[in-house]
């Protein structure tokens, strides 16, 4: 993978950084043209140093906000562990305005403690570790009001400070979007054997529409796409089983999408209202709702399909 950037900005290496039409208006324009970001960022080999004992890094995107990305990060890693307790899994959640993973996963009262080595994840299970900006809040409801590079530089932290251990999958919950925080963890992974990107939508057009343009991100900046999942494609009924769709799938769904703009996909996901109160109270859904539609379907995706991504599991 290579660090492109978008065609729009001429890049920080670039002699033009700071200097084109396309940089008017940019807050990081002055920072841009100045000498010293000509230089190869050494972040981007404390990034590599720190995870050479990460097998696979999974970025986990989506254009669209509300598809259900953090459910879905939290699902992949929950089923992967419970699998096989030999599988050292991990999330880091790099949304930094909206840390969810923490709530998602149970842990909202932990603390994240520092040693010689770097930040300490917190442990949801043996085997299955994480990260978030949420957990160095005074308070859940706490706003972070940054610019783009403070946030860049805390995901810099995140990369390269956390003393992760011998990991077999650490899968990164991205914010919605194509911007600073997407452009930055691709920088700083650009050394680091980025396995690839697992893109979430709904089936409706209009998250469609967006899930789009960040496969075009993808495609621009040269990020391994390794599938895409369908999340909320249909309602199963817990009591009588019955299967409705909610966000009907007008044109086709993600499947035609990727048909379409020939990706990988990896399969649909139901909705299932149980987990999204697991998710709010912190439990184990996947001990806890065994039977649940969602949950089958996240083991044949992570089973089968990933295994067709090469992503062995």
């Amino acid at each position: 993978m290579s660090s492109t950037v978008p065609e729009h900005c001429p890049g920080v290496e670039s002699e033009n950084a700071g200097k084109v039409d396309a940089c008017a208006g940019c807050p990081n324009q002055k920072i841009c043209a100045s000498s010293d970001t000509k230089k190869p960022d050494p972040g981007i080999q404390l990034v590599k140093e720190r995870l050479s004992q990460v097998q696979k890094k999974i970025l986990i995107l989506s254009g669209k906000g509300g598809v259900g990305k953090s459910t879905v990060t939290a699902l992949l890693s929950r089923t992967i562990a419970n699998l096989d307790n030999e599988k050292n899994v991990a999330v880091l959640d790099i949304d930094i305005c909206g840390p969810s993973q923490p709530r998602v996963l149970g842990v909202q009262d932990e603390q994240v403690h520092q040693s010689g080595s770097g930040w300490s994840p917190v442990y949801v299970e043996d085997n299955l570790s994480v990260m978030s900006i949420g957990f160095l809040l005074g308070s859940p409801d706490d706003a972070v009001i940054w610019r783009g590079p403070k946030k860049n530089g805390m995901i810099r932290q995140f990369l390269s400070e956390v003393d992760w251990g011998n990991l077999d999958y650490l899968f990164i919950d991205t914010p919605p979007g194509t911007s600073d925080e997407h452009l930055s963890a691709v920088t700083y992974l650009s050394k680091a054997d980025l396995s690839g990107a697992v893109i979430i939508t709904t089936p409706q057009e209009v998250a469609l529409l967006d899930v789009r343009k960040e496969i075009d991100f993808c495609f621009k900046v040269n990020i391994n796409i390794l599938g895409v999942i369908e999340n909320m494609s249909s309602f199963v009924c817990p009591k009588c089983e019955k299967s409705s769709d909610i966000f009907p799938a007008s044109t086709g769904g993600a499947k035609k999408m990727c048909e379409e703009m020939k990706v990988p996909f990896l399969g649909s996901l139901p909705l299932d209202p149980r987990i999204a109160r697991c998710c709010d109270e912190g439990k184990d859904f996947v001990t806890e709702l065994a039977d649940s539609p969602a949950l089958k379907a996240s083991h044949d995706i992570v089973k089968r399909k990933f295994k067709t991504a090469k992503i062995t599991v």
